[in-house]
C-alpha cells in the first residue's frame, strides 16, 4: 500500500571483475620489441639479449589477452525510495559513479539477461523507468499498473513482470515496445516476483493473503497457490530450480518449498526479527536471510535449515544481491542510507557505501 511508514517495527515500517584496462597500442607494443640502435654508444643501457626480447614479447602478449578493450564492468544499482533516485556503484572500486533521478518512491529493480538494461519500478508514479546500464541514462519511463513494486524478467528477457501491490495483479510488459500485453491476477498485497533459473516458473509473494502464486511462463497462467506463514516477502530459488525459500516477515520464519511437488517441505524460525529477503549460494549450501528489525543477516545451512552464523549489518537490513562471482553479498541498510557488503568467505561486513535516502532494492549487472 502507498500510505505506510518505513520503520522496521511493522510491515512497511515494519555476481568482481576488475574494470578493463586499455589495450596497449600497436606503437607501444612495437616499442617493447625494438632494440635501440644507440646501445653501442650508450654504456648505461644493458644490451637486450634474444632471451630478454622473448620475455618482453611474451609479456606484451599476456597484456593483450588479459586486458581486452571494452571489458565488462560490474555495476550495482540501488533504489532509494525517499530520495527518488538510483545510486550506481562500481563494484570494483566500491565508489558511487552516478545518482540517477527516477520516479516517485522507486522500489523494485531488475537487470536484463544481457546486462544492458536496468528496470526500476516507481511505486508512487505507477511507472517503470528503463536505464541504459552502460551510459547510465534514463531511456524511457512507461506506465506499469497501479503501485508497482517487485520486478523480474523471463529467461529470454523479452517480457518484464511487474508486481502491482494495490492492483492485486502482475502486469506483463513486452520489453521491445514496453507496452502491456497481459494482466495476471494474484493474491492480496503482492510484493515480489522471482524467476526460476530454468525459466519455467515465476513465483509471486502475497503479503496479506499469506501465500505465493506460481505462474507458468509458457502460458502466463497461475498453476498453483501455496499457503506460507504470515507476511511472505523475499524469495529465492536454488540453482537447480527444485527448491524455493520464502522469508515470512511477521512469522519470523523461512519456508522451503519443494518445486517438484509445489508444496511446503517445512518452515523454521530464523531467530532474527522480521526476515525480509533470501539469497542462496550458487552451490545450494547456504542461505543468507536479511532481517529488517534485528538488523542482521543470518546464514542457514540449507540441508538442515539451522542457523550457522549471524552477521550484524545495520537497521532495516532489506534486499540483497550477489556479485557475479558469489564472493560478496550487497544488502540495503535502509535506516543507515547505505549498502553493506558482506564477504561470504569470512561472513563479515568488509565495506559500506553511502546511498540515497531509504535504500530499498538492489541489483547487480555485468555490463558489456
Amino acid at each position: 500500500m502507498r500510505a505506510r511508514c518505513s520503520c522496521s517495527s511493522t510491515r512497511s515500517c515494519t555476481s568482481l571483475e576488475p574494470r578493463g584496462t586499455r589495450r596497449p597500442s600497436p606503437r607501444a607494443l612495437d616499442a617493447a620489441h625494438t632494440v635501440s640502435d644507440s646501445r653501442a654508444t650508450d654504456h648505461r643501457r644493458p644490451e637486450r639479449t634474444p632471451m630478454l626480447n622473448a620475455v618482453l614479447g611474451a609479456l606484451a602478449f599476456v597484456l593483450l589477452v588479459q586486458s581486452p578493450a571494452g571489458a565488462a564492468d560490474v555495476r550495482v544499482f540501488v533504489t532509494n525510495e525517499k530520495s527518488n533516485d538510483v545510486t550506481v556503484i562500481d563494484a570494483a572500486t566500491r565508489a558511487v559513479v552516478k545518482t540517477l533521478p527516477v520516479g516517485q518512491r522507486p522500489r523494485g529493480v531488475a537487470v536484463s539477461p544481457d546486462g544492458r538494461r536496468v528496470y526500476v519500478s516507481n511505486s508512487n508514479s505507477d511507472s517503470v523507468s528503463v536505464i541504459d546500464a552502460r551510459e547510465l541514462t534514463i531511456l524511457k519511463t512507461v506506465p506499469a499498473g497501479v503501485d508497482p513494486e517487485g520486478l523480474t524478467l523471463n529467461k529470454a528477457g523479452t517480457h518484464l513482470y511487474v508486481v502491482n501491490e494495490n492492483e492485486l495483479a502482475v502486469t506483463v510488459l513486452d520489453v521491445a515496445s514496453m507496452t502491456v500485453v497481459r494482466k495476471i491476477e494474484v493474491g492480496k498485497e503482492p510484493e515480489t516476483a522471482v524467476l526460476s533459473p530454468d525459466g519455467r516458473w515465476i513465483v509471486v509473494s502475497n503479503e496479506t493473503s499469506n501465500d505465493v502464486h506460481v505462474i507458468d511462463t509458457a502460458t502466463n497462467a497461475v498453476v498453483k497457490k501455496i499457503a506460507v506463514p504470515k507476511n511472505p516477502r523475499g524469495m529465492r530459488f536454488t540453482a537447480d530450480s527444485r527448491r524455493l525459500l520464502v522469508a515470512s516477515e511477521q512469522a519470523h520464519e523461512v519456508s522451503a518449498i519443494d518445486m517438484t511437488k509445489l508444496e511446503v517441505e517445512r518452515s523454521v524460525k530464523t531467530g532474527g526479527a522480521r526476515p525480509v529477503d533470501v539469497a542462496i549460494t550458487a552451490d545450494g549450501g547456504r542461505a543468507y536471510v536479511s532481517h529488517g528489525q534485528s538488523g542482521d543477516v543470518r546464514v542457514l545451512d540449507l540441508k538442515t535449515l539451522d542457523v550457522v552464523a549471524t552477521i550484524p549489518v545495520g537497521p532495516r537490513a532489506w534486499w540483497t544481491a550477489w556479485t557475479p562471482d558469489g564472493a560478496f553479498l550487497y544488502v540495503t541498510i535502509g535506516r543507515a542510507n547505505e549498502v553493506a557488503i558482506i564477504d561470504t568467505r569470512s561472513n563479515t561486513v568488509v565495506a559500506r557505501v553511502p546511498c540515497g535516502t531509504l535504500p530499498w532494492g538492489v541489483a547487480i549487472a555485468t555490463v558489456p
